[in-house]
């Protein structure tokens, strides 16, 4: 059985703000990145949660008090795809964010008025072995609220195209 569902979300955003492009030379261990801010709104949460994640805590004030959250929390798919806008107004790696996996953990939740920003550590740099176009860097990404605390972290893998050598 199909699930059939209307999303009438949207989010009013710029488009992306940079044009800078990462080639895999260009990354290396313990380099650092933080991007600008991204204050979520009440609206924002609700409307995310109700096209995505339609859950009461993230849905309605009243019915999120009496819940783990004890208040309205945005999903944590919101705060990562929030986190992705973010990594793409930063600058990309040429070719795109293109993912092989990690691990992505929710200590705390986004509420209504928090200003995010996303600071990034390469935690490692991995030469290509069979696909001399492109490496791997492993990307620790820890997404902080005003009050400097951290309401997601994720790690993740990269690909990431190498630099095309000049004839």
């Amino acid at each position: 059985m199909q699930s059939v569902w209307k999303s009438d979300f949207s989010i009013d955003m710029d488009t992306p703000k940079s044009t800078r492009n990462y080639y895999f030379e260009d990354l290396s261990v313990g380099q650092h990145f933080e991007t600008d801010t991204h204050t979520v709104s009440e609206d924002e949460i609700k409307a995310f949660a109700a096209a995505f994640d339609p859950q009461p805590f993230h849905l309605d004030e009243q019915l999120a008090r009496d819940t783990l959250f004890g208040g309205l929390a945005a999903s944590g798919w919101h705060t990562a795809a929030i986190t992705m806008r973010l990594l793409v107004d930063l600058g990309i790696p040429t070719g795109g964010l293109i993912g092989m996996g990690g691990e992505i953990a929710w200590p705390r939740p986004t509420r209504p008025g928090d200003t995010l920003r996303v600071a990034s550590e390469v935690l490692e740099v991995t030469p290509p072995r069979s696909h001399t176009d492109r490496g791997t860097v492993l990307i620790r990404n820890r997404i902080r609220n005003q009050h400097d605390e951290v309401v997601q972290e994720f790690t993740g893998r990269l690909i990431v195209r190498r630099r095309p050598m000049t004839e």
